[in-house]
């Protein structure tokens, strides 16, 4: 019997989606949330196999959320539902350990398939999506410099201080909450040795320049 865990704002769409896997006879849906701070309060002490979780949160994002609770429960399977099929999303979810990331217009019996898919320990994620993604780490690895020690969200967010971007529109960007831009940014700046996001700035354009 895989437990799982349902996290999404909207209420008909939860309840509907805890009907359907409830129906399974090898699921059943242990606790459900309506945003980042209720997940993170509860998901931990229920322990689900699976956190079937919305992209979009009205405190943050399921990617986000995604990372932090396998950051706790490292045997936790995620599988991400989203109204949206945006690519750079679903890199981000492999980057935060998603097994799954599955549109909200899949038909019930095919949610149901996938959530007992990623409780097997099987990955639903898109192979494009995937196949970038070790492009992009192997890349990384052939870069060894100012940004050897940062993570792949870390620099996407020097790029984007580098473009002059807002907070706010870096919030949009990322899928973030502007308050978790600010906290990531501080953070930024800590792990780089800068004082201010000027400096920031002009490192990301003598990166994307160099010699220039």
């Amino acid at each position: 019997m895989l437990r799982v865990f349902l996290v999404d704002d909207h209420e008909v769409v939860r309840r509907g989606v805890a009907d359907l896997l409830d129906e399974d006879e090898n699921l059943t849906v242990v606790g459900q949330a309506a945003s980042v701070s209720q997940a993170l309060a509860r998901i931990p002490a229920l322990n689900p196999d699976v956190a079937v979780l919305d992209v979009r949160l009205p405190d943050g994002n399921g990617i986000e959320l995604a990372r932090e609770l396998r950051s706790k429960l490292p045997e936790l399977k995620c599988l991400m539902l989203t109204s949206f099929t945006d690519e750079q999303a679903m890199l981000d979810a492999v980057m935060a350990g998603a097994s799954g990331f599955v549109i909200k217009d899949i038909k019930g019996m095919d949610l149901v398939s996938a959530v007992r898919d990623v409780g097997a320990g099987k990955s639903l994620l898109d192979a494009h999506a995937t196949a970038a993604l070790m492009a992009k780490l192997r890349d990384s690895q052939a870069k060894k410099g100012p940004l050897s020690d940062l993570s792949d969200q870390e620099r996407k967010l020097l790029e984007l201080i580098g473009e002059g971007l807002t907070n706010r529109q870096i919030s949009e960007r990322m899928f973030l909450a502007e308050k978790t831009v600010k906290n990531y940014v501080s953070r930024l700046l800590t792990k780089l040795g800068l004082e201010r996001r000027t400096q920031a700035a002009v490192l990301a354009t003598e990166l994307r320049n160099p010699g220039g």
